[in-house]
């Protein structure tokens, strides 16, 4: 685990090395909204460092819309001005990794909103896949095994289900640091992942008979425990 976290901290490291020296480009060479930047390959070169770790910076620089990359053409500077966008970088690069609370709290206000959604929008086709999610649990959990994995992807399908992509992009982006967190500090235990079980049952019938007051008060009480949980953690840490 400790090995785990130094090549995280390496990564991220790397990354914001990158996003500092492409910021540093863009001044130098005074691009300006819709001007090309130089190819993955050429900017590895320049760098010292490999593709993978360049496209993962321009990637971040597109999540936070500062770069534009466009299939078959290449990366363009997004139409937001100079001032504007260095003090954007020099924000990101400060920007902290969310904390185990944090990260529940987060979680936890996007899926009272997703799942009152999904209640109202969802399809029959959502609610085969939440059922199929749900199926995997608790043949995981029947069978003494992990399920946090299973149990993460029951509640995606749900954020899914919610037709809104906002929502569901920033699941998918704070789920793997979730199970990384659920694994170190061994939150789904044994007792707690029989009780996600029935919990869980109850979510999908409240979005199956389409009740969203339902929905959202199941998932309240799905979520009490671990709330409670992850501030012992707090504490303890």
């Amino acid at each position: 685990m400790k090995l785990e976290i130094l090549a995280k901290i390496d990564d991220i490291d790397s990354q914001h090395t990158i996003i500092s020296k492409i910021r540093d480009l863009i001044n130098y060479k005074n691009l300006e909204p819709g001007d090309k930047l130089p190819s993955e390959r050429m900017l590895s070169e320049k760098f010292g460092v490999t593709r993978s770790n360049v496209r993962q910076a321009i990637q971040k620089l597109e999540f936070y819309g500062l770069l534009d990359s466009i299939p078959q053409s290449g990366t363009f500077v997004a139409n937001i001005g100079v001032i504007a966008m260095n003090g954007m970088i020099d924000d990101i690069l400060s920007l902290e990794d969310p904390d185990f609370k944090s990260l529940v709290e987060t979680r936890i206000l996007l899926e009272l909103k997703t799942v009152r959604l999904a209640s109202l929008r969802r399809t029959d086709e959502d609610l085969k896949i939440i059922k199929e999610a749900l199926d995997a649990y608790t043949k995981k959990v029947l069978a003494g095994e992990d399920a946090v994995q299973e149990d993460l992807l029951f509640h995606l399908a749900i954020a899914k289900a919610s037709g809104n992509s906002t929502m569901n992009t920033f699941m998918l982006i704070i789920t793997p640091e979730i199970i990384t967190n659920f694994e170190k500090y061994h939150v789904c235990d044994n007792d707690l992942a029989h009780k996600g079980i029935e919990e869980h049952n109850e979510i999908y019938n409240a979005i199956e008979s389409q009740n969203p007051k339902l929905a959202k008060q199941k998932m309240k009480e799905h979520f009490s425990v671990l709330y409670q949980y992850c501030y012992n953690i707090k504490k303890s840490s």
